[in-house]
């Protein structure tokens, strides 16, 4: 009875260490997705900071100006002025019709309980 008893305890034993070398080779393998994960979110930023360097040095309005000037011909671009713009009482809002109620319906408390 002795030795089934250590025999079991054996396989138990060998059992455990079986699952944790899995584990721990599982666990290795996340942490270097993790990591691989982190570095392609370091590169996503840094491109997008390239990016936005990018936007923010074409979008220049010095640049803007002088490609507006450059292109006028084809664009047919105008300078914008205040009279190009309207005015608030020059607005047309739409007419709101008041609700009409032709047939009124009793909501009251009285007709609740039959």
């Amino acid at each position: 009875m002795r030795t089934m008893l250590y025999v079991t305890t054996f396989l138990g034993l060998i059992g455990l260490a079986f699952w944790a070398y899995r584990e721990n080779y599982d666990t290795q393998a996340a942490l270097d997705h993790v990591e691989d994960l982190h570095r392609d979110i370091a590169d996503a930023r840094a491109r997008l900071a390239i990016l936005k360097a990018e936007w923010a040095y074409l979008n220049r309005p010095d640049r803007l100006r002088d490609l507006a000037e450059i292109n006028f011909p084809r664009l047919e671009l105008l300078p914008m002025r205040a009279d190009q713009y309207g005015r608030v009482d020059q607005v047309a809002y739409p007419v709101i019709h008041p609700l009409v109620v032709t047939e009124p319906v009793d909501v009251t408390s009285a007709g609740a309980g039959q």
